[in-house]
């Protein structure tokens, strides 16, 4: 029989530990990541907006740090990859988008931001687009996140988009898809997809892994991500949590609730964007409400430039050159805003260089994992950045890929940026551009500053060869 006292030093051993643990876990700070789909530099009233008012998105700007030179990729499905691994795109084979149906997607055997926080205590949910794969074995809850709700690919992947050849008596729907685009200055007016580029799919929601209707009513979307997003916060108000909302919107077409329709100056465009800000807010006020809010780091970015093709429905790169699927900061340049009261200072700004791959070692760092040390990641711990601890940018280089198996197209370093093409695996380079004095990318110093481009280019030249030695497979299906 074993001694009683020792009996009760066990008990009271495994007591104390469980009440550790329970301690540790409630002191693991929540991350919301809101992620917009097509969101333009200058489309928020602290980064310049003339005409569209974002109060809630702007009070998180000025109770937290707003981050200048943050960077994306230049597509929806390859900045979501960059995002989820902390990887540039080609390094693992995310090039171009995933149409619905598509065989390929993010691989499994990447590891992810959801599964390095779930392996931490997270309870994990992503709400909206997602865009790396719709089978099954990439569908988010194949990678780390315990529920999903959302559309897993672009809004305009459906067979009402404006490209597709016109049809005798035809919908309402898509004559309002039509005029719309016409009325906007849509780029592709009288371009129709080839018979092999037809989208001929209804546009799928899911709930976890299975459809659970088709063409939902897109004018309710935000507000059904928000109060998905609010149930989620409530369920797990005493545990960690990591929600990933990742809008729709502002990806054309656009669609807005009668709420906020006709509110903006901005027209349609802005009306989207005061929703998104609305949703921005409930989500802050739910944390305050539930006393969450210390406890909370809440990033708010974009996944691209504006879709400049689509005219006053494509947003704004403010001061930027270039749009969505450029190279020119217009396309890869976002807004970044980092919120998280007592550990970020408020009324901050940095221009350090800083991009959506940092986000994976961020978290894991703010939760206190590790990013995955069996691998290449091109991400870096921001924490000291944006707490303050440190001025310091975590990059010496940026790199800007678009396309192609890896198709680098740029490199940047603090003031100066290159654009280069790859010519047989040899980089070349072809304008050269004064990011500190000309952020709009106007005058080419490529002949005043040869030295400048020639260390540029002799960096991206090392980076092409070491990211094109040490490229990981997407996933296919058998």
């Amino acid at each position: 029989m074993m001694n009683p006292t020792r009996h009760c030093f066990i008990i009271s051993a495994v007591i104390a530990a469980a009440i550790a643990s329970a301690q540790a876990r409630a002191e693991k700070p929540n991350i919301v990541l809101i992620f917009t789909d097509d969101q333009g530099y200058g489309d928020l009233g602290c980064y310049g907006s003339p005409n569209i008012e974002t109060p809630n998105i702007d009070r998180m700007a000025a109770e937290g740090i707003r981050l200048t030179s943050f960077y994306a990729a230049p597509y929806c499905g390859p900045s979501r990859a960059q995002l989820m691994t902390g990887c540039y795109p080609p390094r693992v084979s995310h090039a171009t988008n995933q149409l619905p149906s598509s065989r390929e997607g993010l691989n499994p055997d990447e590891i992810t931001i959801a599964e390095i926080l779930k392996g931490a205590g997270y309870a994990t949910k992503h709400i909206g687009k997602w865009h790396l794969g719709d089978a099954k074995p990439f569908l988010p809850t194949s990678q780390g996140f315990d529920s999903y709700f959302g559309i897993p690919y672009s809004n305009d992947m459906w067979r009402y988009h404006p490209r597709m050849p016109i049809q005798e008596n035809e919908g309402k729907l898509m004559k309002s898809i039509r005029q719309r685009a016409a009325y906007t200055g849509f780029a592709g007016q009288g371009s129709y997809y080839k018979p092999d580029e037809l989208l001929d799919n209804d546009l799928a929601l899911y709930r976890n892994e299975e459809m659970i209707g088709s063409n939902p009513d897109q004018r309710q979307l935000t507000a059904r991500y928000t109060s998905e997003a609010l149930k989620f916060i409530e369920s797990n108000k005493d545990k960690p949590f990591f929600l990933y909302l990742a809008h729709s919107m502002p990806h054309v077409p656009l669609f807005v609730s009668d709420k906020y329709r006709g509110k903006s100056p901005r027209g349609l465009y802005g009306d989207v964007i005061m929703e998104i800000d609305w949703s921005t807010g409930q989500i802050l006020d739910k944390l305050k409400a539930l006393n969450l809010d210390e406890k909370t780091l809440v990033v708010f970015t974009s996944d691209n430039g504006p879709w400049g093709s689509y005219g006053i429905d494509g947003g704004s790169a403010g001061p930027l050159r270039g749009s969505k699927g450029s190279t020119f900061e217009g396309g890869m340049r976002v807004p970044a805003i980092f919120r998280w009261p007592e550990k970020i200072p408020a009324e901050k700004r940095s221009d350090a260089i800083a991009g959506t791959h940092d986000l994976l070692p961020t978290f894991a760092a703010v939760a206190g994992a590790r990013a995955p040390a069996d691998r290449v990641i091109d991400g870096k711990d921001l924490l000291p950045l944006i707490s303050g601890e440190t001025e310091a940018a975590p990059h010496e280089y940026f790199y800007y890929f678009s396309g192609g198996k890896v198709r680098l197209l740029g490199i940047r370093d603090e003031r100066w940026k290159l654009h280069v093409k790859i010519d047989e695996g040899v980089v070349r380079e072809s304008a050269l551009y004064d990011l500190g004095r000309d952020v709009g990318e106007k005058f080419d110093r490529i002949v005043d500053h040869p030295d400048i481009a020639k260390k540029l280019k002799s960096q991206a030249q090392r980076f092409y060869n070491e990211i094109s030695r040490n490229v990981r497979p997407i996933g296919r299906l058998p």
